[in-house]
């Protein structure tokens, strides 16, 4: 890319804004040039607003500390300067859905974290390695929305990413059902432990709206294209329960399968190492070189050991064996604030630009 592409973070200063903004530092093909957030943050500069409350583990990078914080309400202000924008606000379902299609509608283009539009029906929502041919819906969603280059895009939820590349890695063998029980990090919920001191040796089997993500989420990623709109897939069927852990980051998924024709574990090892989709092949600046790796050790993977696999942009599986009542059972784990937020937005990005979806404009 001959020009960088000016980004504009939208929720900058939350936990989610703040990874964007780690992510992108010295980006090959995006720069920071705008941050916006809640109007109590606008006029301060980003390390006013967000210095005493940077939850990375890495420094707050030099670039952004004196820009200015806009106020997110400013549609035409902010997305003027700006050639595309991650959004992470942090507002009602309803609210999330009206200022990130009125960022579209002034010809912008919007990448998503949130969670509000992942079943409107015209938008797409991506795991690049999986699914970037859902990107085809954009047209049909420009015609809806009337613009020329403005759209909406997301990414799913954090709980599905250690176990849907699995599924579609397996695809041939048509899995059809799946039991599956996430040990989810607490940075899921926008939290460090010294927010959370509840946290410290505990679990809490129940985080809100979770199971219905898990269990229908990756049905949309595993659907196709009708009549301008994303219809989920029929199977596999797939149940879940969704439990908070006292991890900081990493999402574990302990996963029970069964599948239409039952494969070999040499198979199924094969398929998962050699998964490969559209960020490998366009050789992607943030793609994992390997998406999926597979690990032999009896006690891997490991969340302290396995997080950072690929830069948090890999998946890691193990325990894959025969089970007494399904198929199989294997493991799965992935970074949930990398791979499963910003980092899998900054991917369909990528993947975005590298098909003519976003352009300078």
């Amino acid at each position: 890319m001959d020009q960088k592409l000016k980004v504009g973070i939208l929720g900058a200063t939350g936990m989610v804004g703040q990874r964007f903004i780690a992510l992108l530092e010295d980006h090959p093909w995006f720069e920071v040039v705008k941050v916006a957030a809640s109007p109590r943050s606008a006029g301060m500069t980003y390390e006013e607003a967000a210095g005493n409350r940077w939850k990375m583990q890495t420094p707050m990078p030099e670039s952004v500390k004196k820009l200015v914080v806009e106020n997110v309400n400013e549609v035409e202000k902010t997305a003027s300067g700006v050639d595309f924008v991650f959004s992470a606000v942090d507002m009602s379902k309803d609210e999330i859905k009206a200022i990130e299609e009125a960022y579209a509608k002034t010809e912008t283009p919007v990448v998503s974290n949130n969670s509000a539009h992942r079943w409107t029906p015209d938008v797409p929502m991506v795991v690049p390695e999986i699914n970037a041919g859902h990107f085809d819906v954009i047209k049909d969603q420009r015609k809806r929305l009337g613009t020329d280059r403005g759209f909406i895009a997301v990414k799913p939820n954090c709980s599905i990413q250690s176990y849907a590349p699995c599924i579609a890695a397996w695809k041939e063998f048509g899995p059809k059902e799946l039991a599956v029980t996430t040990y989810q990090a607490i940075s899921g919920a926008g939290k460090t432990f010294a927010d959370w001191p509840d946290m410290v040796e505990n679990i809490i089997p129940y985080i809100g709206g979770e199971e219905e993500k898990s269990e229908q989420e990756p049905l949309r990623i595993l659907g196709r294209i009708e009549n301008g709109e994303i219809v989920k897939a029929e199977l596999p069927k797939i149940t879940c329960q969704c439990i908070r852990v006292p991890v900081l980051d990493g999402h574990t998924a302990a996963v029970f399968i069964n599948f239409e024709k039952k494969p070999s574990r040499e198979e199924l090892i094969d398929r998962l190492v050699n998964f490969r989709g559209f960020p490998q092949e366009a050789g992607l600046p943030s793609a994992p070189g390997q998406f999926i790796r597979y690990m032999e050790e009896d006690n891997r993977p490991q969340v302290t050991l396995d997080v950072g696999y690929e830069k948090g942009m890999g998946v890691t599986v193990g325990r894959l064996r025969e089970d007494s009542m399904f198929d199989y059972k294997f493991v799965g784990l992935s970074h949930n604030t990398v791979r499963g937020a910003a980092g899998g937005a900054v991917l369909c990005a990528e993947a975005l630009a590298a098909k003519g979806y976003i352009k300078a404009k």
